[in-house]
Formats: structure tokens, C-alpha cells, sequence
């Protein structure tokens, strides 16, 4: 069998004595909660501050020019580090790294919560951002080596799945609760709760990985790829609230992409590569890559906008807002349950994913028709149903390819290049929405009279716009994924390296 068709779910059949029978495979549905909990943690802090944000400028009395950075701060050091965070564990060991990842996340979320002003508020979210590049990679590493039966590993990149894709709205509930009952500080300080409770649960149940000590760190690599990524993820944070005629704006994307290009030619040179290129070039695998990236971009059309749609035409409150969402977290869940157990095993991603990619765009165009007397259950529900469909099709069978068949040397690496992409997506996602939406605004009102009932259909113009462009994202990782996905089931490659390290 040739080296491209290593294994997507890590091999169509294992023999049970291929099987560990160690204390961590023993313990693995209770290590896959702990890790859940990990991961939902770090996504949903992507969304749960949102909704805290006014309270939190209210209290702390910053402008709202200044406001963006509390989340892009965020953004720019987890987007940035992943890689390095990636490799680290992978030298060091991914249970160590994995605890030191959600400890420091706590502390910086008890520092975030009893903040006193804006600039301790910012560092915060930098440092949290920070913990969590460390603790996402870690995370996804021991999935990979925990679960190695491919029935079982598909289950388990199910509740994955489902946790990274439905993260970010269980964010917009739980924020829109905490800040309506509580206070907006209680959306940095329930991370401590449940990252107590995954390190303990960490502590206990993961068994200690060997350290790859034939490998060192590769420090042009890491400083290229982190200068790279930061400039990239700052150019278009800058860009959605100083516009694409900032000088900034070009200056931080255009070194970006030349920081980015040079690691992608030092990776091809270095005797230690921070991502190998193996990792990438595999067919299923750089499908897979391109659908977490593009599913990463398109969904903050929903998240965000439908967010602002809700509250400010129709009137829902935050926590109301954060309730509406539910059927879409029900949707995707059960999608990504019947692709990744179901459907790809059967009949591989080929057809499962662009398949994915079409419903969620028709979703996103069926959103387009919404108005100011929209219902929700009749005319809101549906579309919300039919996004979570397709990202639930999308997103588990990509995460479970996308780390497939890589040497357990780089298990970090490839795990780090899942939550890479998804984030750097998910940021140009909201750059680019962001600024198409405003410039449908600027033109709608440059058409027609300003008055209030003017202002709030120009509102609906400027989501609409970002409904077909977040469907226009999805179309295309409908071309991208049909083109690059083999066919047929993945199959294991019997020269593929170990599955687990012990």
C-alpha cells in the first residue's frame, strides 16, 4: 500500500490483541470527559466574553474602540503559539503539558475576573490565550493515543467534534446566564471550576507519555511560524475596526505572509521540523485541514450576527439569545454522530463532507430571507437546524482524519495544525464578515433617508451580506474537499507508525 493512503480514523480494521489493554485504555471514556471538558473550555471562551463584553466595558470604563482587543487578545497569542504548543508537548510529554496548559489557564482566568481596569483585563485574555495554545494540542494528542480502535476513536472524535462545534454557543448561553444572574465577571471565573475539574481528573487518569527525546525544538521554525501567524491574526483583527485602507492592516498581512511562506520553506530544510511537512501532505489529511479552516471562517456568520440579529431586531436578551441557539448544538451533535460512526466508515469523507459543506451553505442562504417579523421557530429554527447539520458533517469526520495515521512523534504537531486552522479561520472569518457587513450598511444608508426604521433595515442588510458570504466560504470548501478526498473508505496503511507511545 502506498504511503498516501495511511489511515483516516487510524485504520478500517484492528485486531483485538493490536488493541492496549493498559490502565489508560481502561480509563479511556473517563479520559475522554476529562478532555472534553478541556476543550470546551477553550472554545467557548471564544464566545462567552462577547456577551459579558458591555457589562464588563460598563464596569471598567473602556472605549469601544478598545473593546475588540479583550477578544482578540485572546486570538493573537492562541493563534500564534498553537504550533509551539504542539511541538512542546510533544518533547516534553502531553499529560505534563496538558496540566501545566489548564493551570495556567485558571490562574489567568481568576486574574481576568478580578480585573480592575482595562490593560489587567487584556493581559488576562493574552495569557489565557497563551495556557490554552499549550493545553488544545496536548488535548487532541491524547485522544489520538487513547482511543486506537478506529470504531472507538470514531465515537470519541464524535464528542469532539461535537464539543468544538457546538463550544461556541453553549458560550453565547452560558455568558448570557452568568452576566444576566451572576455578573460578567463569573464568565472568566467558571474556567476555574472546570478546569479544576479536568486537572484532577487529568492528574488521575492519564498515564505519563514518553518524551521524544530524539528531537529537539526547532527555534527559526517557531519564531517564523509565531511572528507569522500573529502578524496575520492582528492584520485582520485591525482590519475589522480601522478598515482595508489601513496602512496597519496591509503592512501585518503582507508580513505575515512572508513569515508563513519562509516556515513553509524551513520546514522543507530543518533537521527538526516544528511541523513536518508529512503531516500536511497527505491527500485525506489536507482535505481535511481545508474543511477545518473554512468551517472555522463560515461559522462565525451565525454565531456573531445571527447573535446581533436576535438582540437588536428582535429584542431577545442575552441569555435568551444563548438558549436560541439549541437547536443548532442539538443538530450538529447528532449530524457529527451519524457522520464519523456511520457514514464515513461506510462509505468514506468523499461524499460525507462537501455533502456537509452544501447544507450548511443553503442554510446560511436561507438566512438571507430573514426580516424584521421573522419568527423564530418557523422561520429562525430551520436554517439553524440546517447549519448544524452540515457542520456536524464537517467538522468530527475532519478532525478525526485530519490527525490520521501520523508517527506518535507527531501527534502533537498534527493536533496543533487542527486547532491552527480552525483559529486563524475563525479570525479571518470575522475580519472579513465584519468589514463586508459594514460596508453593506455604509451603502445601504448612503441610499436611503436616515431614520429609524431605515437604520434597522440596513442592520438586516449588512447580516444578509454576511450570511452569503459565509455561505460563499462553505461553497467553496465544497470545491476544495471533493477535489482533494480519495475515495472509498480510508484504510489503514500497515507501514504506518505506532498508533501509541507508552
Amino acid at each position: 500500500m502506498s504511503h498516501n493512503a495511511i489511515a483516516a480514523a487510524r485504520g478500517a480494521e484492528a485486531t483485538p490483541e493490536n488493541v492496549p489493554v493498559g490502565p489508560s485504555h481502561q480509563r479511556r471514556w473517563w479520559i475522554l470527559l476529562v478532555i472534553s471538558l478541556s476543550m470546551l473550555m477553550g472554545v467557548l471562551d471564544g464566545t462567552i466574553v462577547n456577551i459579558a463584553l458591555p457589562s464588563a466595558q460598563h464596569d471598567l470604563g473602556f472605549s469601544d474602540v478598545d473593546r475588540q482587543w479583550v477578544v482578540t487578545a485572546y486570538a493573537l497569542t492562541f493563534g500564534s503559539l498553537l504550533l509551539l504548543g504542539g511541538r512542546i508537548a510533544d518533547l516534553v510529554g502531553q499529560k505534563v503539558i496538558f496540566l501545566v496548559g489548564l493551570a495556567g489557564f485558571a490562574v489567568a482566568s481568576m486574574v481576568g475576573g478580578a480585573a480592575n481596569g482595562f490593560g489587567m483585563l487584556v493581559a488576562a485574555r493574552a495569557v489565557q490565550g497563551a495556557f490554552a495554545a499549550l493545553m488544545a494540542p496536548s488535548a487532541l494528542s491524547l485522544l489520538m493515543t487513547t482511543f486506537t480502535e478506529p470504531r472507538e476513536r470514531a465515537k470519541a472524535f464524535t464528542v469532539a467534534g461535537s464539543v468544538s462545534g457546538a463550544g461556541g454557543a453553549i458560550g453565547l448561553i452560558l455568558g448570557g446566564v452568568l452576566t444576566e444572574y451572576l455578573d460578567w465577571r463569573w464568565t472568566m471565573y467558571v474556567n476555574v471550576v472546570f478546569a479544576v475539574v479536568a486537572f484532577v481528573g487529568g492528574a488521575v487518569l492519564l498515564q505519563r507519555t514518553s518524551r521524544n527525546t530524539s528531537s529537539k525544538l526547532d527555534v527559526p521554525g517557531t519564531l517564523l511560524v509565531s511572528a507569522g501567524l500573529f502578524c496575520l491574526v492582528f492584520g485582520f483583527s485591525n482590519a475589522e475596526t480601522h478598515g482595508w485602507d489601513s496602512v496597519a492592516t496591509w503592512d501585518m498581512l503582507a508580513a505575515g505572509t512572508v513569515l508563513v511562506g519562509l516556515f513553509g520553506w524551513w520546514q522543507s530544510k530543518a533537521a527538526y521540523p516544528l511541523l513536518p511537512l508529512r503531516v500536511l501532505l497527505d491527500r485525506n489529511r489536507g482535505a481535511s485541514f481545508a474543511a477545518l479552516f473554512v468551517s472555522g471562517a463560515g461559522m462565525f456568520g451565525v454565531f456573531l450576527f445571527l447573535t446581533y440579529y436576535l438582540q437588536q431586531n428582535l429584542g431577545y436578551s442575552a441569555m435568551k439569545t444563548g438558549f436560541a441557539f439549541l437547536p443548532m448544538i442539538v443538530a450538529s451533535s447528532s449530524a457529527s454522530a451519524v457522520a464519523a460512526n456511520v457514514l464515513v466508515p461506510r462509505i468514506g469523507p468523499k461524499p460525507v463532507v462537501p455533502l456537509g459543506m452544501a447544507i450548511a451553505a443553503a442554510g446560511l442562504v436561507w438566512m438571507t430571507a430573514l426580516d424584521m417579523n421573522s419568527e423564530y421557530v418557523t422561520q429562525v429554527v430551520p436554517q439553524l437546524v440546517l447549519v448544524g447539520v452540515g457542520l456536524g458533517a464537517i467538522v468530527a469526520p475532519a478532525m478525526s482524519l485530519a490527525t490520521s495515521g501520523v508517527a506518535a512523534a507527531d501527534a502533537g504537531a498534527a493536533s496543533a495544525a487542527v486547532n491552527t486552522v480552525q483559529q486563524v479561520g475563525g479570525s479571518i472569518g470575522v475580519a472579513l464578515l465584519s468589514t463586508m457587513a459594514s460596508d453593506a450598511v455604509t451603502d445601504y444608508l448612503s441610499r436611503n433617508p436616515k431614520d429609524p426604521g431605515v437604520l434597522a433595515q440596513a442592520g438586516l442588510e449588512g447580516y444578509s451580506t454576511a450570511y452569503w458570504w459565509s455561505a460563499s466560504f462553505f461553497v467553496i470548501g465544497l470545491v476544495v474537499t471533493a477535489l482533494l478526498y480519495r475515495r472509498g473508505v480510508p484504510q489503514q496503511d500497515e507501514n504506518a507508525a505506532p498508533l501509541v507511545h507508552m
